[in-house]
């Protein structure tokens, strides 16, 4: 018997994707009653009813609305509603491809207590911002995926799970906007559940980035990689100095994705990957300080380093 899925996908202030993510939908090669598609609108100030409204006929589709809260949220408001036994994760910019239910149920008739996490494409290939995000995740899955029955990480928007064990850990942090994702994953690691990959379980990805976009958004992960390690410290998953075989692996993160790509491509790549590390480097220090701010009130750090810098002089204070 075929599972019943509830596919999840949060939207915000993007019903052209939406649209094209629906259409992909419409055409999965899986029994109509055996799938049911939530989209949860994130506070869009452009409401997606008009682009709903035209797969009714065609999907069982259900539309949910909160106030803007981020993905983490959504998803949690959309697995709160549902009704599979799994629950398959997208984004509205993605396309599953026609079999994806079918492999993702074949995976869960083997596997049916892990995660299962797909392989991403990349549809804009002309567009080199897109084109080296896509590259970076690629990076992350060689380091964290090696073994695929062993996986440490996998993107929210080609990732399945069984329903029940989402809500017995809680589902996703919603304190974090982004590299909710990585914690989840960890979190469910932590808990004893497994991983595993499947490169057969396709979407396509289409997310058109500039180069603000780019930088920006790797900004943002570094803010995330920060809360996520000062969360997986105090939960005692994991210690930051194990994540630092990932920067020192050059190979891995700097020549890999220089060999996916020809001609003069490769040297603004290559100015690329110096501006992902840089902008998640200080994503982290700007989380970091800000965290060490709101905790501790900027005029004691003030008073702090002040009374450190005498002490160095050898100038006499009063403690602060």
């Amino acid at each position: 018997m075929l599972p019943f899925f509830s596919i999840i996908i949060p939207t915000y202030d993007r019903p052209q994707q939406l649209n094209i993510c629906l259409h992909s939908l419409a055409i999965l090669e899986y029994p109509r009653d055996h799938f049911e598609v939530i989209i949860v609108n994130d506070g869009s100030e452009t409401p997606p009813e008009k682009v709903i409204s035209t797969f009714y006929k065609n999907l069982n589709v259900t539309l949910l609305t909160q106030i803007h809260a981020g993905p983490a949220a959504a998803r949690n408001t959309g697995a709160a509603k549902a009704k599979g036994k799994f629950l398959a994760f997208t984004d509205d910019d993605c396309m599953p491809s026609p079999d994806w239910l079918q492999v993702l149920a074949a995976n869960f008739t083997h596997k049916p207590y892990c995660i299962i996490g797909g392989r991403t494409i990349n549809l804009l290939t002309d567009n080199i911002y897109s084109t080296m995000s896509q590259l970076i995740l690629e990076v992350v899955y060689r380091h964290y995926n090696g073994d695929p029955h062993k996986c440490r990480f996998f993107a929210t928007n080609n990732l399945a799970l069984p329903a029940n064990l989402f809500r017995v850990i809680g589902g996703f942090d919603t304190t974090f906007t982004t590299s909710e994702d990585r914690e989840f994953c960890d979190r469910w690691l932590y808990h004893g559940y497994q991983m595993t990959y499947a490169p057969e379980v396709i979407v396509y990805h289409a997310h058109s980035l500039t180069f603000s976009n780019f930088l920006r958004q790797h900004f943002d992960y570094g803010r995330g990689a920060y809360r996520f390690h000062q969360v997986r410290a105090r939960r005692g998953s994991g210690r930051f100095r194990t994540e630092l075989k990932f920067h020192l692996n050059f190979r891995n993160w700097l020549l890999y994705p220089l060999s996916k790509v020809k001609g003069h491509r490769v040297v603004f790549l290559a100015m690329l990957i110096s501006v992902w590390q840089i902008a998640n480097a200080f994503g982290y220090l700007w989380e970091m300080v800000t965290s060490i701010i709101n905790c501790y009130g900027y005029g004691r750090i003030r008073l702090y380093f002040k009374c450190k810098i005498n002490q160095i002089l050898k100038i006499r204070v009063s403690p602060p």
